[in-house]
């Protein structure tokens, strides 16, 4: 089943039973774990946890409120420290750096 409305990717702890995945979810070796509009349920959730899976992109409800500014600033900002942490090693090698300000700009535009 396809959707027209808007993804949303969220931590895995923020999931619920009765969501729909937007995008396949993998494991480190690129297997598929679940398949692009698979239907979430708790096993699911719980079997996601204990691999260590941290988020997951979902369908969003069009009929879903507007979010709470705070929340999208915290969720730009975890967006921001997860790029710190993924470029750590990097130093100051000139292309790492023009990466990691494009993809700064890319989260921040983010919702």
């Amino acid at each position: 089943m396809r959707h027209a409305g808007k993804t949303s990717e969220i931590a895995l702890d923020q999931a619920a039973a009765g969501m729909t995945l937007a995008a396949a979810l993998l494991d480190a070796n690129g297997s598929v774990l679940l398949p692009q509009d698979a239907a979430l349920t708790t096993a699911m959730l719980a079997a996601l946890r204990r691999r260590g899976v941290e988020r997951c992109v979902v369908w969003r409800d069009d009929q879903q409120e507007a979010e709470d500014p705070a929340a999208l600033a915290l969720r730009r900002e975890q967006r921001l420290r997860r790029l710190e942490h993924l470029f750590r090693h990097c130093g100051e090698h000139a292309g790492s750096q023009a990466l990691l300000a494009q993809l700064r700009i890319y989260r921040q535009e983010q919702p």
